[in-house]
């Protein structure tokens, strides 16, 4: 299969899903999807800066990789369409509620540094795409301690892919001035 064939199917997949619960981007209209298709563009330019990776593969985790965390999908009905592989990368990217807010992050960023580069790569592109602007709501605080952690998700992956290292370290400077006093 081609990989357009593999992310269009794979897109809508994910993009049914996350419409059923009428997922959105904090504060807008805007389909959740759209977050999605960013991880997944970040990914394919990244590809194109990268020796020896799994583009494709890569792309279906890019896709997936809020699926278990936001929605009713299980990994058996995930294994079963993407395969065990994509399950596991998707898997190792979704924090674990059980855990206080402020360790789940850290627990996340432990799992996937023992993951294959592809999905690595996968949480930089997603920390970049969520560095535009901040959702009005989100207060001072909320913004510094997003900011904090996009840093954190940089110094522990930093060795995963040089292309997506410098995207996320010149966002983390460009947010910056969404800190107020």
């Amino acid at each position: 299969m081609a990989i357009q064939d593999t992310y269009q199917k794979v897109l809508r997949y994910a993009a049914e899903k996350h419409a059923l619960l009428q997922q959105t981007l904090p504060d807008s209209i805007i389909p959740y999807s759209v977050h999605l298709s960013n991880v997944a563009m970040e990914i394919l330019v990244a590809a194109t800066h990268s020796n020896s990776f799994d583009t494709e593969f890569a792309i279906q985790v890019g896709l997936l990789h809020d699926i278990l965390e936001d929605t009713a999908v299980t990994e058996g009905e995930l294994s079963t369409l993407f395969g065990s592989d994509v399950t596991a990368g998707v898997k190792a990217l979704t924090k674990n509620k059980l855990l206080p807010k402020h360790e789940q992050m850290k627990d996340s960023l432990q799992r996937i540094k023992k993951c294959v580069p592809e999905v690595r790569s996968v949480k930089l592109a997603d920390r970049i795409t969520n560095l535009q602007e901040p959702p009005v709501s989100w207060t001072t605080e909320k913004i510094q301690n997003y900011l904090q952690e996009a840093g954190l998700i940089l110094k522990e992956l930093r060795g995963t892919n040089e292309y997506l290292e410098k995207r996320l370290a010149l966002k983390i400077e460009a947010y910056t001035k969404f800190i107020t006093d």
